[in-house]
């Protein structure tokens, strides 16, 4: 459905993004994440036909983005970061401009905004002056009028971005049902929401591609060490020596959480230490009260992939 080529882009002599190549699939969710100017709002609009590219081939339906910009533009619904309201006009009036300006037909419009509203969860509001929205319902309004021409690519950037938490997992909600229809590309400041939602993940760096995978895919090939979290009902000052002490193990740290005595686990991946661990807790007349293996989150993936760390 979209297929980035080599996209390098300069604003000036800064360079945003560098050779870039990517693809998405019809019906596919991608997580779109990188640091504040990686590079990400800079694809985003390349993609969209917001600008044009400085070098590279990007195209949407296998339609060009800069040779056939309209026919891109038709095809895909695009939330900006700061989402482009008219904040002096009623939502059902907005709705009804904008899709004026898309060249829809009467009826399809007058059909389609009532399709939006009940989407959005917009219908108390209809007739309200946007500009005396809450951020959250402005956002309902953006995403609103990205869907309004039923586009076959949905591209998010930052949707969740300064509303409040239970507008937040609304918002979410809505984006994964989207998803179930549409191709969509979603910038993201929030990892666990991307865990969620994306099927898979890119991560740009410095305007540079670094990963792109499934978040457990990511979090397999980068680990290199399996882990282990365990509560214990012992004295911590006794438990912390006796897990160093077991074969294998690599490293051990506390981290008391509300009453319990969790521990974390490093060992070599392909080593399976549970029974010895087990046994030299048990041993000791310490209660093992859980053990599970724990893999990298998302987080943890996009701190060692954009962070200059030696790891």
């Amino acid at each position: 459905m979209i297929q980035v080529r080599g996209l390098t882009h300069y604003y000036g002599p800064h360079l945003a993004v560098q050779d870039v190549s990517f693809g998405v699939k019809k019906g596919e969710v991608l997580g779109f994440l990188g640091p504040n100017g990686a590079g990400k709002t800079t694809t985003m609009r390349i993609i969209t036909g917001f600008m044009p590219p400085t070098r590279g081939q990007v195209t949407l339906a296998d339609f060009d983005v800069v040779e056939q910009s309209l026919e891109v533009r038709r095809r895909v619904g695009y939330l900006p970061e700061t989402v482009p309201l008219y904040t002096e006009m009623p939502v059902t009036g907005y709705l009804k401009y904008m899709g004026t300006l898309r060249g829809m037909k009467s009826k399809q419009i007058k059909n389609r905004i009532r399709d939006v509203i009940d989407i959005c969860q917009l219908g108390d509001y209809h007739k309200t002056i946007i500009g005396k929205l809450s951020k959250g319902f402005r956002q309902r309004v953006g995403i609103a009028q990205a869907i309004l021409h039923e586009p076959e690519v949905l591209v998010l950037d930052e949707p969740t971005i300064g509303i409040d938490p239970i507008q937040v997992v609304e918002t979410r909600k809505l984006i994964q049902d989207l998803g179930k229809q549409q191709t969509v590309v979603l910038s993201s400041h929030i990892l666990p929401e991307v865990s969620m939602i994306c099927s898979r993940v890119l991560i740009i760096h410095q305007g540079r591609i670094v990963a792109e995978d499934t978040p457990q895919n990511l979090a397999l090939s980068l680990q290199g060490v399996e882990q282990l979290q365990v509560e214990v009902g012992g004295p911590p000052a006794e438990v912390l020596p006796v897990l160093r002490r077991v074969p294998g193990v690599n490293e051990v740290t506390h981290r008391p959480q509300q009453n319990r005595e969790l521990y974390t686990i490093r060992f070599q991946r392909g080593k399976d230490l549970r029974d010895e661990i087990s046994r030299s807790i048990v041993s000791n007349g310490w209660s093992l009260l859980s053990l599970q293996a724990v893999g990298m989150s998302l987080e943890d993936i996009f701190l060692r992939l954009t962070t200059h760390e030696e790891l």
